[in-house]
C-alpha cells in the first residue's frame, strides 16, 4: 500500500509505515492505535504524537493510561466504585481535569 500512514518514534530513532497493520492484521482505521499499543508493550513508551488519557487515583498510587477517553473513564469509575477513592482523568493535549467521585460510580 503506497499511502499507508507512517508513525515515528524519536526515542527509538525510527519510522514505520503501517502497511503490515492494514494488510496483514486487517485492523483498518485502528491501525495507528494498534501500532501505538504494540509499541508501548514492547518498548515501554508510545511513539511520537500519540497522546493518552490518564486516570490517576487521588488517594493511592493506582493509575491507568488509555488511548481513548471512554476507557480511562471506565477504569476511573470501576476504581472509584471498588475503593471509594476519587480519580482524576487528564489528557495529554489539554489542561482540563475531570474528577470521578465514588458517589458518581455507584
Amino acid at each position: 500500500m503506497d499511502d499507508a500512514p507512517r508513525v515515528s518514534c524519536s526515542r527509538c530513532g525510527r519510522e514505520w509505515d503501517l502497511s503490515y497493520e492494514l494488510d496483514d492484521l486487517g485492523v483498518g482505521n485502528q491501525a495507528i492505535e494498534q501500532f501505538a499499543l504494540d509499541h508501548k508493550r514492547h518498548t515501554g513508551h508510545f511513539p511520537d504524537d500519540v497522546t493518552t488519557w490518564f486516570a490517576e487515583c487521588r488517594r493511592c498510587p493506582e493509575g491507568s493510561e488509555h488511548l481513548v477517553r471512554h476507557a480511562a473513564e471506565r477504569w476511573a469509575k470501576i476504581h472509584a466504585r471498588h475503593t471509594r477513592h476519587s480519580v482524576a482523568i487528564e489528557h495529554g493535549i489539554d489542561d482540563e481535569t475531570t474528577v470521578v467521585e465514588p458517589a458518581d460510580a455507584q
